[in-house]
């Protein structure tokens, strides 16, 4: 019976594993081709409107092709960009903006693993989420503002939640907004500065 049990943890693993690295590279259209640097696997594309315009626009966020086996989060993280691509009447993309620190590296999430969960866009605004920890669990999403009169991206609210594991009842959850960090363009955001 241990025999099996084992048998089957070993497979429950394995299935695990190759579902991760079946996951990269993700299917790129062919006019987003383009913006994908030498050297880099995409890990994440997301539609929808960056700049309440009437084109689709997209976040694109990469990762080097060797991620899993070189990040050191002590050390030398290795950064993920996320390019803001804007949609054009000739259903083309420019580069509007590109950080190399608003997406978490593999390792920073702790025990759980890659903590990006994912990119959400509504209406000129976006977020990029992560989930992370161990015993103690965290989550983080960093949401975006378009404004207009500037035409560019700043930070609108900085939080998420941390919780234990086995008392999830005494969730705590930090926010901060413009009031707290004043203003702040996309590019200059970094998540890997303290809160």
């Amino acid at each position: 019976m241990l025999r099996v049990c084992y048998l089957l943890l070993l497979l429950l693993v394995f299935q695990q594993s190759s579902a991760q690295t079946s996951e990269l590279p993700v299917a790129v259209p062919s006019n987003l081709k383009k913006f994908v640097l030498a050297g880099y696997d995409v890990l994440d594309i997301t539609k929808g409107d960056l700049n309440r315009d009437t084109y689709p626009d997209a976040i694109m966020i990469l990762c080097k092709k060797d991620e899993r086996e070189t990040s050191d989060v002590i050390n030398h993280p290795e950064k993920r960009p996320l390019l803001v691509l804007l949609g054009e009447a000739n259903k083309t993309y420019k580069l509007a903006a590109r950080s190399n620190n608003a997406v978490y590296c593999v390792d920073c999430g702790g025990q759980m693993g890659d903590p990006f969960t994912g990119v959400t866009i509504k209406n000129g605004y976006f977020s990029v989420e992560h989930y992370g920890g161990s015993g103690w669990r965290w989550t983080r999403i960093i949401t975006f503002k378009y404004a207009t009169a500037e035409k560019n991206w700043f930070l609108y609210k900085d939080g998420g939640e941390r919780f234990h594991a086995t008392s999830r009842e005494e969730v705590k959850t930090p926010v901060k907004t413009v009031k707290d960090f004043g203003k702040v363009p996309f590019i200059k955001f970094d998540i890997y500065k303290e809160k």
